[in-house]
């Protein structure tokens, strides 16, 4: 493609891929392959110490792959991105990447229930130690910050809770101390958020959501500042630990991205419609939503991202029990913990996605009892609406 200063809604279209060079495909091809032939055995001696580009085995590099990898890059404003099998794998890759025994990664007081699973093998089997914090004020991080702190892991907003966290100033600290950013980005999708703009070292997705946006698809995305470190990680532990991503899961992401844009003004703007709903509702007790005015970390959340995206989270009055029962009255809404999709999705993080977290931990998180998180989806806002309302009359 001829290079021009491009937009994201275009990148999202045509970025990292030629027709030309693909048999004048308008589409981009699935290379639905796991090896490659080569011509020679002098060619495949090249191919394999570098000295030559061209396929080898769809583990070290494939061509569709390629091209999501490209456009996930331009999407981030990064150097280079990897994808993967997963979300999880993507945080596995960079978390192995970074740390060795006995170093100490500091997060963000929320997180995923997986990545806390995944930091608490890393603990037990390898004495990487973790802290959760609040991470909210310069001195708070200082304070929580060790000798052997090599990476601050960040998600914003942060799951299930929609906590927003101050990118720029975790990069500001970070950087006095040498300590790489990682920043799991899966909620606002990079079409809102940008956080390698904004300082981070690496920024991860999982792909499973809004970059697939249809709920077909299991992958993850890795996107560094730094090439060459990038090429390390593409070299070792992913080519060795092979967590990667099929070709066709790569075709049907790069497929998904092409809407994103437009999916995700229509998620905002649904959610929009529900945050006004809910904040009237009686049988609400507290909201959660980025750009919710009334938002504490409000202002923070318009430095750095661009709309509240299509997530919501908020406390039913009444605890376990009425929160449940409003899950099940409704009709419409489906019941599933995944997010980002046509379909508006709910789910309980305490016994769900965060059922693995102790209940120490959780209530520390933030995550009560009463607490549901909303993926929005792209139905008619209205819709909806009467759901929620029929199934809230029923408490």
């Amino acid at each position: 493609m001829k290079k021009g200063n491009y937009q994201k809604e275009t990148l999202l279209v045509h970025e990292g891929y030629d027709s030309g060079q693909h048999h004048d495909s308008l589409t981009v091809p699935l290379y639905q392959t796991s090896t490659f032939a080569f011509e020679t055995a002098e060619q495949g001696a090249r191919r394999f110490v570098g000295e030559e580009s061209g396929g080898i085995y769809s583990r070290l590099g494939n061509p569709t792959v390629r091209v999501l990898e490209e456009r996930m890059a331009a999407m981030e404003y990064g150097a280079s991105a990897l994808a993967f099998g997963s979300g999880m794998a993507a945080v596995s890759a960079i978390l192995v990447h970074l740390t060795k025994a006995g170093d100490h990664i500091l997060c963000t007081r929320g997180i995923y229930g997986c990545t806390f699973g995944l930091l608490n093998i890393m603990k037990k089997k390898y004495n990487i130690t973790h802290d959760l914090a609040a991470l909210a004020t310069e001195e708070e991080i200082e304070a929580v910050i060790k000798p052997n702190t090599v990476c601050i892991y960040v998600e914003t907003p942060i799951n299930p809770t929609m906590e927003i966290v101050d990118i720029e100033l975790i990069t500001k600290v970070a950087k006095k101390h040498g300590i790489q950013v990682v920043v799991d980005n899966t909620f606002s999708s990079p079409y809102l958020q940008n956080p390698l703009q904004l300082g981070a070292n690496f920024v991860l997705h999982s792909a499973t959501k809004y970059i697939n946006g249809h709920g077909d698809v299991i992958a993850g995305i890795l996107v560094g500042s730094d090439k060459e470190e990038m090429d390390v990680i593409r070299g070792t532990v992913q080519k060795d630990f092979g967590g990667i991503i099929s070709p066709f899961d790569a075709w049907l992401l790069i497929r998904g991205l092409k809407t994103m844009h437009v999916r995700m003004e229509r998620h905002t703007k649904n959610a929009e419609e529900i945050v006004a709903f809910l904040k009237a509702s009686d049988h609400v007790e507290n909201l959660y939503y980025p750009f919710d005015e009334n938002n504490p970390q409000y202002e923070i959340a318009k430095k750095q991202m661009t709309a509240g995206g299509g997530l919501i989270s908020f406390t039913v009055k009444g605890g376990m029990k009425n929160a449940q029962k409003f899950m099940n009255e409704l009709a419409l809404i489906k019941i599933a913990v995944s997010l980002g999709d046509a379909e508006t999705l709910i789910q309980h993080p305490t016994t769900m996605t965060h059922s693995g977290v102790p209940e120490k931990e959780r209530l520390e998180m933030g995550i009560t009892d009463g607490l549901l998180r909303l993926s929005v989806g792209l139905e008619n806002a209205s819709d909806l609406i009467e759901d929620m309302k029929q199934a809230f009359a029923e408490l």
